[in-house]
């Protein structure tokens, strides 16, 4: 694999033993977290080496993006800093910051707008993501306070924010019958437009394959989009994925599974020209002959759970949903939700327990069964 780096080519010697396209997804997040600490203060180090040695990968990527934004902030939106550059920011301009300043950044979070020149565009931020972004910086005063780079910790006096407890939320999920309207609508064009239908034609195998995957195993979205054609060993009844904190995980095959990835594989795939090295080996390809992106599997998600919700393109259920569909489907058929939590790989098994309390057609058979028979009045 070569990429550049810093005007560099880079190459990696992969002998880890997982497919190249796994190392070269980690390196790439690994190389944008090196490239954001390189626009930060170099008296960081001891953050960036807190976040690389304790938490996932995305979550360092996620943390750094915050901590480059809140210094932007400080830079654009206030008198905190004399900095122009978010590498100038000193840790004595951070020492004079006190616990409102940051909660009036947090406050700030919620909607903000981005003028690009040509666009203004209003960012709007859940209470979820904003409790992300308090703890971003929360972790990075209470490192500098630790390490002695400022004087007080502030972060008792950061305002909370209320996060729905899991159990509060409710959980979205197609319906054992949806699931069939979906796939119905994946296997005959039922219920595309005519534009949908010319593109439907090329890539339903494809399509149905992706489909049966999410709703069979409750993949999460990266570890359907890493497949590769050798992750697949059909003659043992088996697969391999490569699961967050660099898990790898066999999975089953199921007969219905088996039947839409060879019908894929021995046709629609090989109509397809694999565009460089790295797509030889995908498992599933646009039609560009390129490793199909994460953008494009949510989008067709979204085209063909609307059809099965009877709703709007735009308000289609994520890949995440039709991960909460297997869980809820699977435990609505009466297994154990261990079972179920280790299939998902879920690593708390309360988390699992979420989708039991959401079983299938519960609100809906209550309700049928409370029906009051009463007379239509005369017109």
């Amino acid at each position: 694999m070569k990429k550049t780096y810093d005007s560099k080519t880079l190459k990696s010697h992969n002998k880890s033993g997982k497919p190249d396209n796994i190392v070269e997804k980690e390196n790439d997040i690994y190389l944008e977290c090196e490239k954001i600490q390189k626009e930060l203060p170099s008296f960081l180090r001891s953050y960036f080496s807190f976040l690389k040695g304790n938490v996932l990968p995305m979550t360092r990527l996620a943390y750094l993006r915050d901590i480059r934004f809140f210094f932007n902030y400080l830079i654009s939106e206030t008198d905190l800093t004399e900095a122009q550059e978010t590498r100038k920011v000193t840790s004595e301009e951070l020492d004079n910051i006190e616990a409102a300043d940051i909660n009036l950044f947090i406050d700030h979070c919620r909607k903000y707008m981005i003028d690009d020149g040509d666009t203004v565009t209003v960012y709007e931020n859940s209470n979820r993501s904003l409790a992300r972004k308090k703890s971003s910086v929360s972790v990075l005063f209470k490192q500098l306070y630790r390490e002695g780079l400022i004087s007080r910790n502030i972060t008792d006096g950061f305002d909370p924010i209320r996060v729905p407890k899991p159990g509060e939320r409710e959980i979205k999920a197609l319906q054992d019958d949806e699931v069939m309207i979906m796939l119905d609508a994946v296997t005959n064009g039922t219920g595309l437009t005519d534009r949908e239908r010319r593109y439907w034609e090329k890539t339903k195998l494809r399509d149905k394959a992706i489909l049966m995957l999410f709703v069979t195993y409750g993949l999460r979205l990266s570890e359907l989009q890493q497949l590769n054609v050798s992750s697949f060993n059909f003659s043992r009844g088996e697969f391999k994925i490569y699961r967050k904190r660099g898990k790898e995980s066999i999975m089953p095959l199921n007969r219905s599974v088996v039947m839409v990835l060879t019908d894929y594989i021995a046709t629609e795939r090989k109509t397809v020209t694999a565009q460089n090295n790295a797509a030889e080996d995908a498992l599933f390809l646009s039609l560009q002959g390129k490793r199909i992106t994460e953008r494009a599997i949510r989008e067709l998600v979204k085209k063909y759970t609307s059809i099965a919700l009877g709703t709007s393109r735009d308000t289609g259920y994520s890949p995440h949903k039709l991960r909460a569909t297997a869980a809820t489907s699977l435990i609505g058929r009466g297994n154990s939700i261990y079972d179920v939590a280790a299939l998902l790989d879920h690593e708390q098994v309360t988390t699992t327990q979420l989708y039991a309390r959401q079983k299938m057609n519960v609100k809906r058979d209550l309700v049928n069964d409370m029906e009051w028979e009463i007379e239509r009045t005369e017109e």
